[in-house]
């Protein structure tokens, strides 16, 4: 990285961290000017371009955090870290709500400094390809970047905004929303944004690991640590080093372990099971969950402390009903991507009243379910359009027909699961029944060669 040009803001007022600060970072092939206090450091930035500001957060004539908020009104394009006394991650915290990239604790890790004013600097590198943007709508955001997040909805504009701009920052992001809404898109999207983009995005379901376990997966192990461990494994924090740790259901850790991630995000350091070293990692931490952790926490299910360590930012994905206007786009989409995956022909198209039927409908999956019931319909449909009743929708043609029951509420895939298995079974035994002729059985089942052909496609049938 050619970082000759680039040019470091640093305010400190005891004068051997300056000295200190000022030798690594010009060590680093960077042009640094040092400040003592705030009024210094005001005057230094309406003379000079800075590409990063680094703070202490108590000065003699004020505190850093009321810097750090004028250069994000001021100067929203010039990345700021603030150093914190050790212990403070609530000083950290804050400062990350005002708009502060990232936070360094006292006393100062050179290596983690390092860290983070490479990644602070990538930011500056890449601006001018994401600002290369034909949307009006969405000023300063690349097109080509965000498009994975379909649509052109006010609630999706809105999110794409969020996306971008938190792509900037280093501060935990808490992705909520229904389930199906795309809170991994949202956070694969912060990432690839970011300046972590060439790092690892490592996404992790806290609600599938077992508990005995987790502690290895997240943090690692030494051989010999216990039964078991044959040799030296890294965790997920150690495997996500430079880049994105995305703890997906995040509401489903155990206490325990929520201690213990707590006590990770605030050191920037893991101790693998067996060792008596810790490891430092470079890590940005984003979190999705469906379930709303505030009456979680209000239960004593999960910490208050992590909660708003985890919380800094909170970006709300919207479902499918706050966003009726995006599904004609979204179905399009979904059909091209499934029909290219199933089959080699052009994929159907959707007719009016079915795009009528599927705007209706009530989508407790969301974006997921959307796509399930496209897949059933391409395998229902005999023609090259899809009509109402190849959704298998409950409420077409009876816009009185009863609501599911509140089982399949709670779970959004059960319908659709128990119905694949039953179409798994008939096509199984149409090809049994025809001696695994397909035209034949496709004949005996009532619909085209060609909707056969997808079913078996779909389900892996041979």
């Amino acid at each position: 990285m050619n970082q000759t040009a680039q040019h470091v803001l640093v305010i400190d007022d005891e004068p051997d961290i300056r000295e200190l600060l000022d030798l690594t970072l010009s060590r680093m092939g960077l042009q640094v000017t040092t400040a003592e206090d705030l009024g210094e450091a005001r005057r230094a930035l309406q003379s000079n371009k800075f590409s990063f500001c680094l703070t202490d957060m108590r000065l003699p004539d004020g505190n850093g955090l009321d810097l750090v908020e004028e250069i994000s009104e001021r100067y929203p394009d010039l990345p700021t870290a603030v150093i914190t006394a050790h212990g403070k991650i609530e000083d950290a915290v804050y400062a990350l709500k005002l708009g502060a990239f990232d936070f360094v604790s006292k006393p100062v890790d050179l290596a983690v400094l390092r860290k983070l004013v490479n990644t602070a600097l990538k930011i500056r590198q890449t601006e001018p390809a994401q600002t290369n943007d034909t949307d009006n709508d969405l000023p300063g955001i690349s097109n080509s970047a965000l498009d994975r997040l379909t649509g052109s909805s006010s609630a999706i504009k809105q999110c794409k905004m969020m996306i971008a701009k938190l792509a900037r920052s280093q501060a935990p992001v808490l992705v909520s929303g229904e389930s199906g809404s795309g809170k991994e898109l949202a956070a694969h999207l912060i990432h690839d944004l970011g300046p972590r983009a060439d790092g690892p995005f490592i996404p992790v379901n806290c609600g599938a690991i077992p508990t005995e376990l987790m502690e290895s997966e997240f943090f690692g192990h030494t051989k010999g640590s216990f039964t078991g461990a044959t040799g030296d494994k890294e965790g997920l924090f150690q495997a996500a080093d430079g880049g994105t740790l995305m703890l997906d259901e995040v509401a489903d850790l155990p206490l325990h372990m929520q201690v213990k991630l707590l006590r990770v995000i605030q050191e920037k350091a893991v101790m693998p099971i067996g060792s008596r070293v810790e490891v430092p990692v470079d890590v940005r931490i984003l979190s999705a969950t469906h379930k709303p952790l505030k009456p979680l926490v209000e239960e004593g299910k999960f910490r208050s402390d992590l909660y708003f360590r985890l919380n800094v930012i909170e970006i709300q994905m919207p479902g499918l009903g706050e966003r009726v206007d995006d599904i004609p786009i979204l179905a399009d989409r979904f059909l091209a991507e499934i029909s290219s995956q199933w089959s080699d022909e052009e994929s159907p198209i959707i007719s009016d009243e079915a795009m009528e039927a599927l705007k209706r409908h009530n989508y407790t999956g969301n974006v997921r379910e959307l796509i399930n019931i496209l897949q059933r319909a391409i395998t229902m449909c005999d023609g090259k359009v899809i009509k109402p009743e190849d959704l298998l929708l409950e409420h077409v043609g009876s816009p009185e027909a009863p609501q599911p029951v509140e089982a399949e509420k709670n779970d959004d895939q059960s319908l659709d699961t128990y119905m694949e298995e039953i179409e798994r079974k008939m096509l199984e035994e149409a090809l049994h029944n025809a001696r695994y002729n397909k035209t034949r059985a496709a004949e005996n089942l009532g619909i085209s060669f060609r909707s056969f052909r997808y079913k078996l496609k779909k389900y892996g049938i041979e």
